[in-house]
């Protein structure tokens, strides 16, 4: 397989990537042909999971705005993943003028691409970091120039909670972000969930599969499990709800079935 000149040569361009897969999904062209191939075994039993990645970035798009209108002014979003279209700096940038926002992620592909794409704008930045790991992204130097500690932050956590198993306890490290952060700052979440997928559980089992066959297991968690993640936060109407129905723009009933599989919330820190 030819490498890209785009790709890192630190890579294993034979190993799938969720972030790539994801890239996939989206539409976009930083992603080979082993991402390609399981995208696709996946989608022989969730053919609608393009449908799902879309709704993903669209909730993202409405809930970083909804945060720019509270007067947040400062964004992480851990586990951005590739660039794409719409990306979160350049709502918050649009809503906010000098919004400040800092992309973390540890795939060396989607760090390369943010980079790129970040170039000449001061007021955003990427970190190669691990969600796990939050000393490590906060003490990080792109976080310590451009967030400030003391004044509210807007957290992205979306579509990167289900990828981590319970074993490595994603609880405790989503609560330790919530303890850096100053009151006001908000939660920006979605999660996988067999909830509102309108397709039989055994069947969605079969896409699941595929990830952990890639050593990406996915974590499939129920409302319940997901709501907890938000301990601390006081929910933002309408609360933890499929991604189409968080403060939509058109109307929920013209989306496709698909964008209503898992959940979306925000919540704000006391």
């Amino acid at each position: 397989m030819e490498r890209p000149a785009w790709a890192p040569r630190s890579i294993d361009i034979s190993v799938p990537s969720v972030s790539r897969i994801y890239d996939f999904f989206l539409g976009g062209c930083h992603n080979f042909e082993v991402d390609r191939q399981a995208a696709r075994r996946a989608m022989e039993f969730m053919p609608g999971l393009p449908k799902i990645m879309q709704a993903n970035r669209a909730f993202t798009r409405r809930a970083v705005r909804y945060a720019a209108a509270e007067g947040i002014t400062q964004f992480l979003d851990i586990g951005s993943g590739i660039p794409t279209f719409g990306n979160v700096h350049e709502v918050a940038q649009q809503a906010s003028p000098g919004a400040r926002v800092v992309y973390v992620d540890h795939d060396p592909v989607a760090v390369a691409h943010s980079q790129a794409v970040l170039e000449g704008n001061e007021h955003a930045d990427v970190v190669a970091a691990d969600l796990l790991k939050p000393q490590e992204i906060l003490a990080s130097p792109q976080v310590q120039r451009l967030i400030d500690p003391e004044r509210p932050v807007a957290l992205l956590l979306v579509a990167i909670l289900h990828f981590v198993e319970d074993d490595d306890d994603p609880y405790a490290a989503v609560a330790e972000l919530r303890d850096a952060c100053a009151p006001g700052s908000m939660l920006i979440l979605t999660h996988a969930s067999y909830e509102g997928i309108p397709l039989p559980p055994e069947r969605a089992e079969g896409a699941v599969d595929v990830y952990e066959d890639i050593r990406n297991p996915l974590i499939m968690r129920s409302r319940e499990d997901i709501a907890r993640f938000f301990e601390g936060y006081d929910m933002v109407e309408p609360g933890l709800v499929p991604m189409p129905r968080w403060r939509p723009e058109t109307a929920p009933e013209d989306e496709d079935p698909y964008a209503f599989s898992g959940f979306a919330g925000v919540g704000t820190a006391a």
